[in-house]
């Protein structure tokens, strides 16, 4: 049998580094660009004047001092940083290395230097905010649907086929379209709290207090505060591998007690200050070690570990535990957020930092669909969380039909309303799209207003690169549609010239079909 020809990498020899010249190394990009990259293809597809426009009605430039950096520099920053899911730092370094991504940025030639320093993220997500982002998807959507409408008007305009008033004036009220619901957890970058931990790690910032209001007032002795006493009962109980709950609760005992005896001391050490001594920072830290500390008092005099607003990070106060009941982690700690999909569109219905029953919310989720397209769905597919009889009344008076197992017991019988394995397959999908491929598993952001930024921006690059794929889809088939035209006005000039276009023997409904995926 012959054997098959690989196509293998090209090989280069070795060469001494002190042989090698640096002026003497080829470099393909002195002629174009590769028109076929990625990124110059993503580039093509984007609606980068309506995005600039919404992000300068948000952010309005200022007519005096430094001008601002290009509105479409940062938003395309923001989209390299989630589709490559790069940190801040090797986001700018690699926008700084490669021409390609210089390109999709708008930059008309290649700059050696980095666009922006890499401590401005901060500043681009709060300024992009969820609200701003949510305009942009919700733009990207419209931009898609007149891309397909006019589209539809081309390929019958080349048919020559009328266009019906069913497509110029499609009938209000009705109910249109399918949306699938869902919603899922976005975890933090935080490390796993435990009491004990926690208890510890307030009793040491509590120490960095006494020493800096010490050495600013700096009178009599310095008080005691028993630390490397505290850290080897810490480390008794944190380096233990299976620790009992009675050793457990002993260890939180004694943290509370050395904790709130460094509340006690510092306390008693701003009294001595005419001015209030703390930075804002370190403000805002010991009130949340206060906070702390009464919740964890309440919860080990309780016998609980169950606390409205419980905090679990002192740096990250906002975040809450998410409990999701998986397999893989029962308790999730960040944001829970619900997600509309449409068309393969995602929308970010709900982002909220405390766990919430998305069933109980459906109505409104609906609701957002008709502000969003001015009618209802014509079908919601949703897991069984949302499957109320409270929801289902709902849906069947506004004629919605809901793809989901019917109350009772199994019938024999299919059930047509019944959800097929596969077709909630999609939004799951998207989560593990997100996740997985943009970040969204792992949110680095340390502020709330950032962190909901940051999830918000991964939606949107989840819309970008839809967008970018059905415009890719529709010009992998432009070349077909070209030939079809061909193909059919070459069968009319036959048809025309043996004049057999009336006659039987020739099929006059004769219509090529496009190719479908």
């Amino acid at each position: 049998m012959q054997k098959t020809s690989k196509r293998r990498a090209p090989r280069s020899q070795y060469t001494s580094p002190s042989q090698l010249a640096f002026s003497g190394f080829e470099t393909p990009f002195y002629n174009q660009l590769d028109p076929t990259n990625r990124w110059v293809a993503l580039s093509a597809q984007i609606p980068w004047d309506d995005l600039v426009n919404i992000f300068n009605k948000r952010n309005p430039p200022k007519q005096t001092g430094r001008p601002g950096l290009n509105p479409r520099v940062l938003i395309g920053a923001v989209v390299i940083k989630h589709i490559l899911n790069l940190d801040d730092r090797e986001t700018v370094a690699q926008i700084t290395e490669n021409i390609y991504l210089q390109y999709f940025l708008g930059y008309s030639s290649y700059i050696k230097e980095a666009p922006f320093d890499a401590s401005l993220f901060v500043n681009i997500r709060k300024r992009l905010g969820q609200e701003l982002i949510g305009e942009m998807n919700q733009r990207i959507l419209e931009f898609s649907m007149e891309r397909s409408v006019e589209k539809k008007k081309k390929t019958k305009k080349n048919r020559d086929e009328p266009l019906k008033e069913e497509d110029q004036n499609e009938e209000k009220g009705k109910n249109k379209g399918e949306v699938i619901y869902d919603a899922t957890a976005c975890p933090q970058d935080i490390a796993y709290p435990t009491d004990h931990g926690l208890l510890n790690k307030a009793r040491e910032i509590t120490e960095d207090i006494i020493d800096e209001l010490h050495l600013k007032n700096n009178q009599g002795k310095k008080p005691r505060t028993y630390r490397k006493i505290a850290r080897k009962a810490y480390l008794k109980v944190a380096q233990n591998k299976n620790p009992s709950k009675r050793v457990i609760r002993k260890g939180i005992r004694s943290q509370l007690q050395y904790l709130n005896r460094n509340i006690t001391t510092i306390e008693k050490q701003l009294d001595g200050f005419g001015d209030f001594p703390l930075s804002y920072r370190m403000q805002r830290t010991y009130w949340i070690i206060q906070t702390l500390k009464e919740q964890q008092l309440k919860m080990f005099e309780d016998r609980s570990h169950q606390m409205q607003d419980r905090i679990v990070s002192i740096h990250e106060p906002h975040v809450r535990p998410i409990v999701r009941g998986k397999s893989r982690a029962k308790t999730e700690f960040g944001t829970k957020i619900h997600l509309s999909l449409v068309d393969g569109f995602s929308f970010l219905d709900t982002l909220s930092w405390d766990a919430f029953n998305e069933g109980r919310h459906m109505t409104e989720y609906v609701e957002k669909y008709r502000a969003r397209f001015g009618f209802y769905p014509a079908k919601v597919l949703a897991d069984k969380i949302y499957c109320t009889r409270e929801n289902r009344k709902w849906l069947q008076e506004r004629s919605i039909k809901l793809a989901a197992q019917p109350l009772g017991r199994p019938s024999a019988k299919a059930v047509e309303n019944h959800v097929s394995p596969g077709e909630r397959n999609p939004i799951e999908g998207k989560f593990g799209q997100a996740k997985n491929g943009y970040g969204m598993s792992r949110i680095r952001a340390r502020l709330k207003n950032t962190s909901q930024s940051w999830i918000a921006s991964i939606i949107l690059v989840l819309n970008l690169v839809k967008l970018a794929g059905q415009a890719l889809l529709c010009l992998s088939f432009s070349a077909w549609e070209e030939l079809e035209i061909i193909f059919r006005n070459t069968i009319n000039r036959i048809l025309a010239s043996l004049e057999l276009k009336n006659q039987s023997r020739w099929p006059s409904g004769l219509v090529l079909k496009n190719c479908s995926v």
